[in-house]
Order: structure tokens, then C-alpha cells, then sequence
């Protein structure tokens, strides 16, 4: 820690609270990519609503890493545009949700929260020549460690962490039920949450945004439903947003964040979309023999290999930047056509 860190942290604390405030609110929302402090203010709402402990340790989670990244004395335009807070809401979600609300959950909270900001600066930094940005990874990575840890140590195990879903059984018959519960859940499943009505929340979170990512997260899900129906996934866990959240995610960073508004993009986000949804199975047939868990990798890994493509394919366009950006794009070409 730099000679600065404590003052950096305590003016974060004491002279200017609404900054740091406002900022864990854009970190909730860019979970979604979404920097607006009214969508995040929206999304920790419906996080709340699906249940006091989703909501608190979603809470806490965004609020230490946004802390820690304060006492690193981290560039402050990233901290203020909630770039050092999603990965600690993610994380802390997935620890209460895996290991229960114990004492214990809070320490490890409080620690991978802290260690996902280091993380954020590593992966930013191994990713900055190739023009890509950490994404959620950092979440990935400490939650997926953590619970995977977790069973060799008495004072912090406390049960098995939630089921791995199995994509190979269940009936593949879809009602218009289940259609419309999956449209819903696989905005809600970005959080870790299984509800209808969080996921309705979060979309009129995003729709503050603005209609472009209105679109983008809507045409997301139902490219996954498509995708997985198509493939035959079992209906239970499509109507779940098992297979429909990283499609959400896809859809929302090359629809609506790093690529223009045109109709080869458009399309681009589309097929990333359902390709996710394919790398959702393969991703947890992986994880499943040692109960490791998908989280959000689908979306990262689709994410970063079509953003890495788009220097390469002339009828693709990167995004403009019109003023400070909080998310990297890829540079066009020279001859791209635009």
C-alpha cells in the first residue's frame, strides 16, 4: 500500500461519502455494464427484494472492493465509474449463496472482495495490449477458488454449495410459462438469482440506461431461449435462466457497449449470444466432476474472442467513445470500412 492509501480512503469516507456512494451504485450496475447510477440503484432494489441476504452481502461485497480500491489509491475516474465495484458484488452474492450466512462468510466476503480489486488491476493490465477489459473474470476467479477451497477447512464449511446444474437430463417440452419465466430469469441469473420478478426489476433498471441496452439485454435472453431450446436443453433449466444469463451479458456488451449501433453488429451480438449459450453446457459438463461451478465464464470467454476478432473483419465497427469511456474497445483497422 502506498504512503497515500489511508488519506485516499478516509477523504473517500469522510469528505466526500456521496462520491463513494454514488460509485458502489455504478459498480451494482456494472455488473451489467452499465455505469448510470439510477440502474444500479434499481438492480441492489431487486437484489434486496429477492431476499435481506442476497441484498446485504451484495451490499457489502460492492462497497469493500469499492473501498479497497480507494486505500490502493486506484486511478479515480475507474473507481468513479463503478469499474472497481462489480466484481465484489458478484463475489458476494456467491459466497453466501454457496456457503451459507455464517460468521465465516463475512471474513472470506470481506477478503475476496478486497483480493477481486487487485485482480481487476491484474487482468486490466495482461489485457491492455489487446484492447479488452477484465469483465467479470476477477469474480470468477476468487469465487470459484473460494468455494472450491471451502470443503477443506471445518470453521468455513458449512454444507454443500448449491447443485451444479446437469445439462444432459430433464424433459426438453417449453409452454409459453416457461418461456416467459426464462425471459425474465436469465436477466435475474446474472446475479445468481432465480426470480421472475427481480429480473423484471433489473430490466426497468436497465431501460434507465436507455433503450439501446433496453433492447440489447431483451434480444440477448431470447436469443439463449432460442439457442437453447434449439439445442435441447431441458426446459426446467431454461425456464430457470440457467442457460440465458451469459447470453444477456453477451448481448448487452457487443449490442449495446463496445460496438456501434449497425445491422452487422447487431447481428455479431446476436450470434455471440447463442454461442454462449452452447458454452454454457460445455462449461459446466467441465466444472461438474469436482462441483465447480459457471458463473459468468460463458460470457467472458465469448466476449473477449468475438471482441478480439473485430480489428480483423472489416464489416464489424468498434464503438466511438464520446468522452471518457469506462469500458476499453477494440482499435479499428486502418481500411476498416466504417
Amino acid at each position: 500500500m502506498t504512503s497515500g492509501a489511508g488519506p485516499g480512503l478516509r477523504r473517500a469516507l469522510t469528505r466526500q461519502p456521496s462520491a463513494y456512494l454514488v460509485a458502489s451504485l455504478r459498480g451494482v450496475g456494472q455488473v451489467d455494464l452499465q455505469a448510470q447510477p439510477l440502474t444500479g440503484a434499481l438492480i441492489l432494489a431487486a437484489l434486496w427484494a429477492a431476499g435481506w441476504q442476497v441484498g446485504l452481502f451484495a451490499t457489502l461485497g460492492t462497497l469493500i472492493s469499492t473501498a479497497t480500491a480507494y486505500a490502493l489509491d486506484v486511478d479515480r475516474g475507474s473507481i468513479g465509474q463503478g469499474l472497481q465495484g462489480y466484481s465484489g458484488c458478484l463475489t458476494g452474492i456467491a459466497l453466501v449463496g454457496s456457503l451459507g450466512h455464517h460468521p465465516a462468510t463475512y471474513v472470506l466476503t470481506v477478503v475476496g472482495c478486497a483480493v477481486t480489486t487487485v485482480l481487476t488491476a491484474t487482468l486490466a493490465t495482461l489485457l491492455e495490449p489487446y484492447r479488452l477489459t477484465p469483465l467479470t473474470a476477477p469474480f470468477c476467479l476468487v469465487s470459484g477458488v473460494m468455494v472450491l477451497g471451502a470443503p477443506s477447512f471445518a470453521r468455513i464449511w458449512h454444507g454443500a454449495p448449491a447443485p451444479v446444474a446437469n445439462p444432459t437430463s430433464g424433459d426438453t417440452g417449453i409452454t409459453f410459462s416457461d418461456l416467459w419465466h426464462a425471459f425474465f430469469t436469465n436477466v435475474s441469473q446474472v446475479f445468481l438469482v432465480n426470480s421472475w420478478y427481480v429480473g423484471l426489476i433489473m430490466l426497468a433498471g436497465l431501460a434507465c440506461a436507455g433503450l439501446r441496452v433496453l433492447l440489447a439485454a431483451a434480444l440477448g435472453s431470447v436469443a439463449g431461449i432460442v439457442a437453447a431450446w434449439a439445442l435441447g436443453a431441458p426446459t426446467a433449466q431454461i425456464s430457470s435462466g440457467i442457460y440465458g444469463y451469459n447470453a444477456v451479458l453477451v448481448g448487452i456488451a457487443l449490442g449495446a457497449v463496445f460496438l456501434a449501433a449497425t445491422p452487422w453488429n447487431a447481428g455479431y451480438a446476436l450470434f455471440g449470444a447463442a454461442l454462449s449459450t452452447g458454452l454454457t453446457a460445455a462449461i459446466t459438463s467441465l466444472f461438474t466432476p469436482f462441483d465447480g461451478h459457471t458463473f459468468t465464464w460463458p460470457f467472458i470467454l465469448t466476449t473477449w474472442a468475438l471482441l478480439a476478432a473485430v480489428p480483423q473483419l472489416p464489416r464489424l465497427r468498434a464503438a466511438t467513445a464520446r468522452g471518457p469511456s469506462p469500458h476499453p474497445r477494440p482499435r479499428p483497422e486502418e481500411g476498416t470500412h466504417r
